[in-house]
């Protein structure tokens, strides 16, 4: 029997909550769930952070191409050598060869040449002057009796540069000539050193002068070379204003006329003739001509055409050279290279986003078939939002020699940077 003085009551511990219980488990769901949350938007923002690769261009456009067609088939003389050159474009062919031949008067484009690269003058000005010694007059009647071409001088005459290179140039003057060139480098000999230095740095390889006027049937040269020479001549605006004119009034000799019966003819703007038993009928010539409403410049030479004497070899020159000149000029044509809407380029932007670059107009050339032309595109950074139909860049053609013409580049499609949503799903 138990006693009651020692009998222990012991507590009774209530069962825990089950509220208690259930808000534990809910912020442990809740915990766990935020932190899912986080890293999921860790997840999905991580794409977000990284910058966007920018959009690329690749060229569709080739890098040249030929004209098509075929090949301007030209007049060229039976006899003699010929070539043919557009001023900017470059050659139109030759023909007869390229064996060095006498070429006569044209020999004087090198000496205006020269007297002109050194003792420059601008459009209309007279330049120094320079006078006649006593031996220079005294020899005029021996150069007559020989038949050269000259211009009446008596001592003391006193001509001004142009007027003296107007002598040589127009009646074509062997005197003044070597005249001309005694007062530029102090002897004849000095001068002729100088043509052939010059004629070695323009490249006329199969040009060798021995004399200042062309006289001398040592003096030889090639169709080709005398062309390029024609054309750094002509780029000197005295030159070229004095060769085209008909006629000119010089001291002693009055109004002389200018042997070349083209000039004003078929767009003719000079250059030279030339004519001798051993050189034939000669000419440089130089022509102007508008196409498509650019102004071309064709420049050529003819030699070597046959003749029993001055009138007859300038003749026949003139004969063989004004078809050449109307076929080289209608060999020249507008060709059309690029078309308004003609795709240049693709652009590949992030995610696949895409459009196109291309032509916002037509681009052409002066040309003839057969030519190559170079073609050229120039597009800037493309951003990676671009407006359908916005211009940006241009692409650029050179038909051979020639400068670049240009053309403006427009989008096709919008370009679009991608959605957020669109750079999660695919991160994912």
């Amino acid at each position: 029997m138990l006693d009651s003085a020692t009998t222990q009551v012991i507590p009774r511990v209530p069962p825990p909550s089950s509220h208690r219980r259930g808000g534990r488990s809910r912020l442990l769901v809740a915990g766990l769930l935020a932190l899912l949350l986080a890293s999921a938007a860790l997840v999905a923002i991580e794409p977000l952070r990284r910058p966007l690769p920018a959009p690329t261009v690749t060229r569709t456009l080739p890098t040249s191409m030929i004209i098509p067609g075929k090949s301007p088939a030209l007049p060229w003389p039976k006899i003699g050598q010929a070539a043919l050159a557009v001023e900017g474009y470059g050659s139109l062919g030759t023909s007869g060869g390229s064996e060095p031949v006498p070429i006569a008067s044209v020999t004087k484009v090198m000496t205006a040449y020269l007297i002109l690269t050194e003792h420059p003058l601008d459009r209309g000005e007279q330049g120094p002057e320079l006078t006649v010694n006593a031996e220079q007059a005294a020899a005029y009647p021996r150069e007559l009796a020989r038949g050269e071409s000259l211009v009446p001088v008596v001592a003391g005459a006193v001509f001004t540069e142009r007027q003296a290179l107007q002598a040589v140039l127009l009646p074509s003057a062997n005197n003044m000539a070597r005249i001309l060139a005694a007062w530029d480098a102090g002897s004849i000999g000095a001068f002729i050193a100088k043509m052939n230095d010059t004629a070695a740095a323009l490249g006329m390889a199969d040009t060798h002068y021995t004399d200042p006027s062309g006289y001398d049937p040592g003096t030889v040269s090639t169709a080709v070379d005398q062309v390029i020479l024609a054309r750094k001549a002509m780029e000197l605006p005295a030159f070229a204003e004095i060769v085209a004119q008909k006629k000119a009034t010089l001291p002693v000799a009055g109004t002389v006329k200018n042997y070349n019966s083209l000039v004003g003819r078929d767009g003719v703007v000079g250059i030279k003739t030339g004519s001798t038993d051993q050189a034939g009928g000669c000419l440089v010539f130089a022509a102007v001509t508008t196409v498509g409403g650019r102004r071309v410049t064709i420049v050529g030479a003819v030699l070597g055409q046959p003749g029993a004497n001055t009138p007859v070899q300038l003749d026949r020159v003139f004969r063989v050279t004004r078809p050449l000149l109307r076929a080289a000029a209608a060999a020249v044509t507008v060709h059309r290279i690029v078309r308004d809407g003609d795709q240049v380029a693709t652009v590949r932007g992030p995610l696949g986003a895409r459009t196109t670059i291309n032509a916002a107009q037509d681009l052409t050339v002066l040309g003839w078939p057969g030519m190559r032309v170079r073609l050229n595109v120039d597009i800037p950074a493309v951003p990676a939002r671009m407006p359908a139909g916005a211009q940006h860049g241009q692409v650029s053609a050179v038909a051979g020699e020639g400068s670049p013409v240009a053309a403006a580049l427009r989008t096709g499609a919008g370009l679009e940077p991608p959605s957020t949503w669109d750079r999660i799903r695919h991160h994912r």
